[in-house]
């Protein structure tokens, strides 16, 4: 038995409550006031995951359209194939009316007989079924990006108690990793525990990435097979999914005794971090934290810009029901941080052909100032506390 098997004998579910049909009722009040601001009649929102935050379904894109219409008055009409109905009426969390059609039956058709004037669609549709809305005759169409976005970005009380769940058990994925690596491991079974730790806690597997040696270099790996090696520097990437919420956060260190080049490079990144969490506040820039980032790193002798060895990407991204949306931690976003963003820390550190170093924390947004959900790493030997 190794070490991960006895670690996922021991994980439990973790428990929070999922977000609760008033706070949806509160959610689509919202969009509905926003939506008489902007003029629109309705706003379309397809099997994304923007209908989930509105309604609480969670349903997956197909040939096949399936969704909700939320009107500015607040009415809730789900639209579905008709022989969907019975698992659907299963699903609803909010009571609304219920429109189906047959497989001949053109839906897009259904949807523009039930609402005129302007129409917001889900910016998460594809872009095959808007343009079948946007042929519809008497329909006008523009985006409900900005509306869907600026209720998303700001997280309610309930979002981020899922948010910390969620963190704090991809957390103690991470030192389970860490815990149980061995000489040889390869990468396919750390990243094969990470799902199955997931599981284990409650949580859906969404994403694992494991990267040993020089492909620490490279942000997104490389496409085959790693042995771990005495001396490697280890970068683990991980996340997982609770009540729709995503969980997001890497750490990187050595197996074994680091050298002295490991130990500067590592140092050089979580200076970077930091200087990007300490340029977080409440009415700056979300540009001015990738700003702070890149800076730190340019004074330690890499880049400037895009430029590698250094920081070759944007320093984060918004966190929530999708693993990256708004806000963009990005050169040019002028974009205030406000209470409720959440946000990652990631400027990572790429030396190509050689190793790299990415420290990947989220932040939150309060009154006064950001607060992480889990403590970032403090020194490459300690990278767990």
């Amino acid at each position: 038995m190794t070490d991960y098997d006895k670690a996922l004998a021991q994980f439990s579910r973790v428990e929070v409550a999922a977000i609760a049909p008033a706070e949806l009722s509160d959610r689509i009040a919202g969009l509905c006031a926003a939506m008489r601001s902007a003029g629109l009649a309705a706003v379309w929102l397809d099997a994304t995951s923007s209908l989930g935050y509105y309604t609480g379904l969670a349903l997956k894109p197909s040939e096949r359209l399936h969704g909700a219409l939320i009107s500015a008055e607040g009415g809730l009409l789900y639209v579905t194939p008709n022989f969907e109905r019975p698992k659907l009426e299963t699903l609803i969390r909010l009571p609304g009316e219920i429109a189906v059609w047959e497989e001949e039956e053109d839906p897009f058709a259904l949807i523009a007989g039930r609402i005129g004037g302007r129409i917001g669609l889900d910016p998460a549709m594809s872009f095959g079924f808007a343009a079948r809305l946007m042929a519809m005759p008497g329909l006008q169409v523009s985006s409900a990006q900005d509306l869907i976005a600026a209720q998303r970005r700001i997280k309610s009380p309930a979002e981020l108690a899922i948010l910390q769940e969620a963190m704090t058990a991809s957390l103690a994925v991470q030192k389970a990793v860490h815990a149980g690596l061995r000489r040889g491991i390869g990468t396919r079974e750390v990243t094969d525990f990470i799902d199955a730790a997931h599981g284990a806690l409650g949580l859906g597997p969404v994403f694992a990435a494991a990267q040993f040696g020089e492909a620490t270099a490279y942000p997104h790996g490389v496409p085959h097979e790693q042995r771990l090696a005495e001396g490697d520097m280890v970068l683990v990437d991980l996340g997982g999914n609770l009540h729709g919420y995503h969980s997001d956060i890497t750490r990187t260190y050595v197996f074994g005794a680091p050298t002295d080049r490991q130990r500067h490079l590592w140092a050089c990144e979580h200076r970077a971090q930091q200087a990007g969490f300490a340029a977080a506040r409440p009415g700056i820039a979300c540009a001015a934290v990738d700003a702070a980032a890149r800076a730190s790193l340019v004074a330690d002798g890499f880049g400037p810009g895009y430029l590698v060895p250094g920081l070759p990407h944007r320093t984060g991204h918004g966190l929530g029901l999708d693993l990256h949306e708004e806000p963009w931690i990005v050169a040019g976003n002028r974009m205030p941080l406000a209470a409720g963003m959440c946000f990652s820390i990631e400027p990572m550190l790429c030396v190509y052909g050689e190793c790299g170093v990415r420290l990947e924390d989220i932040a939150y947004m309060t009154e006064t100032g950001p607060r992480w959900f889990c403590s970032p790493s403090e020194s490459l030997e300690t990278p767990f506390g």
